[in-house]
């Protein structure tokens, strides 16, 4: 669904998107984890629709070291970005947050989550449609599971939104990061990133059940973007991490 949308977005874009270039992904590039190593940083997964969103506006918080863009949840070992768009591989676009708890708490990272979803979709979120974009949180422990609990009844309870929250809260399984060419892609394509983020519905949605304090600034996003659809139909091998 993701892949047809930027399509359409690329159409509709024509000439202005004519010059972008977009670099080749090198098949021996792995994620950045020398950062993952350190014994302060905490891990923390959460699956929010399309990824490239979700790594943006967690890399925006103060804490967060590293956000890595993968895919969870499912049995298929190695999963490929097209294995798991098309629905049948089981497994859910997610990101892996590694944060330093000194400075930001689960809590807070729990916050960050709600207010960059819409917790009451069950069939994905906004342009992305199919399981593989439905909202999930997967705790790392009990405490992590105890809070994101927690969270979520405080938020039903809120009566902010009138649908119910169907938000799943499950252990987090082995996470397998996403080809290089979707790390940081709001980095790397902004351009198409910026006309994807505003065309999905996202940040509309997030205005109006958060009021414009929860959504990101235009200047927040103008600086990000999204592979072409050639790209997107190259693989790397996945990085995988063994979470517990």
């Amino acid at each position: 669904m993701k892949r047809s949308f930027v399509m359409v977005i690329v159409i509709l874009a024509g000439a202005l998107l004519a010059g972008i270039h977009t670099a080749t992904p090198n098949p021996n590039e792995k994620p950045t984890t020398m950062k993952a190593q350190s014994e302060n940083l905490k891990k923390a997964t959460f699956a929010g629709g399309c990824f490239w969103c979700s790594e943006a506006d967690f890399e925006k918080a103060e804490g967060v070291a590293e956000v890595i863009s993968g895919y969870t949840g499912g049995k298929k070992e190695n999963p490929t970005y097209e294995e798991v768009s098309s629905g049948h591989s089981g497994h859910i676009e997610a990101i892996l947050v590694l944060y330093d708890p000194a400075t930001i708490s689960y809590r807070q990272l729990l916050d960050v989550f709600w207010r960059h979803v819409d917790p009451t979709d069950p069939g994905g979120q906004f342009a992305d449609r199919g399981p593989q974009y439905r909202t999930a949180i997967f705790y790392h422990d009990e405490d992590q599971k105890m809070q994101a609990e927690e969270s979520k009844k405080q938020l039903e309870a809120s009566g902010r939104f009138k649908k119910p929250v169907v938000t799943e809260i499950v252990p987090a399984d082995k996470f397998y990061s996403a080809e290089d060419y979707h790390q940081d892609y709001y980095k790397k394509n902004s351009l198409r990133y910026s006309m994807y983020r505003q065309g999905s519905g996202r940040d509309q949605f997030i205005r109006q059940a958060w009021g414009p304090a929860g959504a990101p600034s235009a200047g927040q996003t103008s600086g990000y973007a999204k592979p072409g659809e050639a790209e997107l139909r190259k693989r790397l091998t996945p990085f995988q991490y063994h979470v517990t």
